[in-house]
């Protein structure tokens, strides 16, 4: 009689797409509302991005559990550092939290995949992407989740950012202007649920500028 062992994993996948796209003076950020388990849809309505500051926002797929307790631990974070400085985390201060949350828990890792999007001091866009310990580089466009395979080679084909080795220092934000960033991430993702089962339903969409924070919403297929 062959042994029988039962393989508990405390990780799961819950699928689901993020893009952020940085600009002379805005940030979008987006994800799909699709909430999966191997071949079960479980909510059609789940918001995978979090306002972590006025001008900082962060979206996460991966393992949904893990990506609610390290956003209860970054807001938490956060409001000790009002009340100690006075003011709201910049966006750059707020990247290199996230960077630190995920590495100090790398032998036992948050299984999230996230990308941070906002303004920096200057009003500038910027789009900070990571691994789950914690690596991370600042970008002018990332992707990160299931379809982010079909939709990187997209956005390096439209966008083509400066490589890192050319000196003097390129700038990574993208030429487009804000609508034209808004409807290439629409492109993205109408492209990416044809062909990934976990991203789909309802695309979110959150545009950072000088003005706030504005939503908008499309529908994506729903099989």
């Amino acid at each position: 009689m062959t042994k029988q062992q039962a393989n508990w994993s405390p990780y799961d996948n819950n699928g689901g797409s993020c893009v952020a796209i940085a600009g002379a003076d805005y940030c979008v950020i987006a994800a799909d509302t699709r909430m999966s388990t191997g071949y079960n849809i479980l909510t059609r309505e789940y918001s995978k991005i979090c306002k972590l500051a006025d001008k900082c926002v962060m979206a996460s797929s991966g393992f949904q559990a893990d990506v609610k307790a390290l956003q209860k631990q970054l807001a938490a974070r956060h409001l000790i550092y009002q009340h100690q400085h006075n003011k709201q985390m910049s966006c750059p201060a707020m990247a290199q939290l996230l960077s630190n949350t995920l590495y100090y828990k790398r032998f036992f890792p948050y299984y999230s995949f996230n990308v941070l999007g906002g303004l920096d001091n200057e009003g500038k866009g910027c789009v900070f992407t990571y691994d789950a310990v914690g690596s991370y580089e600042k970008v002018g466009y990332s992707s990160q989740g299931s379809g982010s395979t079909l939709i990187m080679p997209f956005l390096d084909n439209q966008l083509k950012s400066p490589s890192p080795l050319l000196l003097p220092v390129q700038d990574a934000v993208t030429p487009l202007v804000e609508a034209e960033a808004v409807d290439l991430v629409k492109t993205v993702f109408a492209s990416a649920s044809e062909r990934d089962i976990y991203t789909g339903d309802k695309l979110e969409i959150v545009v950072i500028n000088a003005d706030g924070i504005r939503r908008e919403y499309m529908e994506l297929r729903k099989d």
